[in-house]
Order: structure tokens, then C-alpha cells, then sequence
């Protein structure tokens, strides 16, 4: 990708999984990295990793439903790397007991609401000042693409990414004259560590008879379409949802 060599920027929820594969990636084209992860020694790790093969990195600790831990790792990336041009945005979760409209209990939505809506929101209050500050600078979040597809076994979790979808179109368009460049990626069924944990052989053999390719997807797909978006390649993609899914949902 151009233009990504010696940016600098924060990957939420990046101990594992898709967050993983994007600073794996990210640091590969050049960009140093901020990684985030309510499990510390996740991002340590996956820190680590990154500068034995010669990369950038560092990992921290960051509880995204807060707004002082947002700017916090906002700051780290701020006093290691002396800037910021990119703000990858990945938490989610919050999916136990989340059944349907009439099974979810008060503590489940509030839950799911401060995982995957609250945390985007407060990330993109700790990182917009900084990077338009600087002059311009990506936010990319990471949504479902359950927020679209219709579930009839969930109902939090699609309505509180759904929600990501507004906040990406109103910094896109309320920010994109100071140099702001907002978008979503909505991941099919990608095969992260979690997911292969709690997903049966049958299960992943069911998904991919729905998915009109060879195989499911991978964190690294994800990581490719985050890159892009970041990088100067990306630079007139702005207020898009994308869905990086193999195909299983088409979407214009």
C-alpha cells in the first residue's frame, strides 16, 4: 500500500484476532502501532511479535467502554511515535445471553451497547482532535455483518453494531473537509481464534455451504481491507460500509 510507511496508528481491540492481523499487517507496510486490548499481555504479545520481525509496535492496556482509557492509549501512541494518522476502532462482543427482542435482558443490552457502540463513539472523541489537528487522518471501524442480515437468534448485537454505521457517515461528512476520513468494514464469518474455539466442525462446514467462495474467511482479509483504507490508496473511500465477506451478503 503507499503511504502507510512511517504512520502511526492505534488498533483497538488488537490482542487478537482480525485487531492481530491488522497490526501484523499494518506494521508489515511500514506504519508503527498502538495496540490496545483490555487483555494487556494479548497486545504485549501480539507487540512483540511485531518487533522481533522488525517492526514498530507497542501494547497496552485499554478498556474501550471508557472514555479516559480511549485517551489514553490515544496519548501512548502520542508520546511513543509523536503522532497520529489512523484510528482502527475493533471492539465487539458482549453477545452472552443475547437471545431475541423478547429474551434480552437490560444488563445484556447495556452491555452490548457499551462494547460495540459506546466504545466507537468514545474513540472517535479521544482521536478526531488529534488527527485533525495534524491536518487529516483515517478512523476505521470495525462493524457485522450481522447488523444487515437479519438474526433471528440475536437482536443486541446487530442493533448496537447497526449503530456504528450512523457514526461512520456523520465524521464522514461533518469531518471530511478538515481532512477526516471515516468507514466501516462489516466481516462475515472469519475464523479468528474465538471463533474456532466456540464454533463446531459442523457448524463451519454449514457456514461455507452459504458463501459463494473456496473457503471462509480469514483475519488477515480483514487486515488487507483496513490497510487499504489507511493507506494513501485509500484516500477518496470516505463514509462507506464495507462487507468483506466472500460474498454471503451483497450488498451495493
Amino acid at each position: 500500500m503507499r503511504g502507510l510507511k512511517d504512520k502511526v496508528g492505534v488498533i483497538a481491540g488488537g490482542g487478537r484476532g482480525i485487531g492481530a492481523a491488522t497490526a501484523r499487517r499494518l506494521a508489515e507496510e511500514g506504519a508503527a502501532v498502538v495496540i490496545g486490548d483490555i487483555t494487556e499481555d494479548w497486545a504485549k504479545e501480539t507487540a512483540a511479535t511485531i518487533c522481533s520481525a522488525g517492526g514498530r509496535a507497542i501494547g497496552v492496556h485499554l478498556d474501550g467502554t471508557k472514555a479516559s482509557s480511549q485517551q489514553a492509549i490515544v496519548q501512548a501512541a502520542l508520546a511513543e511515535f509523536g503522532a497520529l494518522d489512523f484510528y482502527h476502532s475493533n471492539l465487539a462482543g458482549g453477545t452472552d445471553g443475547d437471545i431475541d427482542a423478547l429474551n434480552c435482558p437490560e444488563e445484556v443490552l447495556d452491555r452490548s451497547f457499551a462494547i460495540n457502540t459506546k466504545s466507537h463513539m468514545f474513540a472517535t472523541q479521544a482521536a478526531l482532535p488529534v488527527m485533525i489537528e495534524r491536518g487529516g487522518g483515517a478512523m476505521i471501524y470495525t462493524s457485522s455483518g450481522a447488523a444487515i442480515g437479519g438474526n433471528a437468534f440475536q437482536v443486541a448485537y446487530p442493533m448496537t453494531k447497526n449503530a456504528i454505521h450512523a457514526l461512520v457517515r456523520h465524521v464522514a461528512t461533518k469531518y471530511g473537509k478538515k481532512g477526516i476520513r471515516s468507514n466501516g468494514i462489516c466481516p462475515g464469518v472469519v475464523l479468528t481464534e474465538a471463533v474456532k474455539q466456540h464454533l463446531t466442525d459442523d457448524y463451519v462446514a454449514s457456514a461455507l455451504k452459504t458463501v459463494p467462495h473456496t473457503r471462509l474467511g480469514e483475519p488477515e482479509d480483514i487486515a488487507a481491507a483496513v490497510a487499504f483504507l489507511a493507506s494513501d490508496d485509500g484516500a477518496w473511500v470516505n463514509g462507506q460500509v464495507w462487507h468483506v465477506n466472500g460474498g454471503l451478503i451483497k450488498r451495493d
